[in-house]
């Protein structure tokens, strides 16, 4: 069947997005226990300049020790993706499902006071915050994290990767929750269908975090 030139234009666009859905699809991974060093290292990097983490943890290899504990307990749910060789990750908790396990939360008290040492109280206080302002219903995914390795930055990677995700939760009619540790962050998660809801400051009160809802959608 002969196409006129604009059909044959509209299915070469198709062609083209559907060869470039697929090669993201091909580069997004789930991660697991292997990958922790990878992780770790990603996240630290991003988020060592991050206006709320950042001030918790100063020191990149506190941060790091952090990030291990929180994302090493995460992999046990199956649901942390990286993208591109773990230049991007997510760090999804699954509906229903603690971020932690009791052993690990007790971790965190003693951890804090060697990682923050006279400033610890303040993080503990951060933590409860996160706490408080957690939606205990309906059932949601949680984006504990999403950050791009430095070395990667301004491709994308990251909001790629977020929206691989959200197709995912989307096709199991499932709502998501974040918090958005740095304002500049904001406007991308809304274009993502997410919508502030709420918000509380980081404990010397110098930085609101927003917490950020996301309905399911059709697709």
């Amino acid at each position: 069947m002969a196409l006129t030139s604009q059909a044959s234009a509209c299915f070469r666009s198709v062609r083209i997005a559907a060869a470039k859905l697929a090669a993201v699809d091909g580069d997004v991974c789930l991660a697991s226990a292997k990958d922790l060093d990878e992780l770790a290292e990603t996240l630290t990097g991003a988020f060592q300049a991050d206006p709320l983490w950042g001030w918790a943890f100063p020191e990149p290899r506190a941060l790091a020790t952090w990030w291990r504990l929180l994302v090493g307990s995460a992999l046990r749910h199956g649901s942390v993706w990286m993208i591109e060789g773990c230049a991007a990750a997510a760090v999804w908790i699954p509906p229903g499902e603690a971020e932690m396990t009791k052993d690990e939360q007790a971790l965190v008290e003693p951890m804090l006071g060697e990682l923050a040492g006279p400033r610890a109280p303040e993080v503990l206080e951060l933590l409860a915050r996160f706490e408080t302002a957690h939606p205990a219903a309906p059932p949601h995914y949680y984006l504990s994290l999403l950050g791009t390795h430095p070395d990667h930055r301004g491709k994308g990677l990251g909001m790629t990767l977020l929206a691989h995700n959200l197709a995912k939760i989307d096709a199991e009619g499932v709502p998501a929750y974040l918090e958005s540790s740095n304002p500049a962050n904001d406007a991308r998660y809304e274009r993502h269908g997410f919508r502030r809801i709420g918000g509380f400051t980081r404990p010397d009160e110098q930085l609101t975090v927003s917490t950020m809802w996301r309905d399911p959608q059709s697709r």
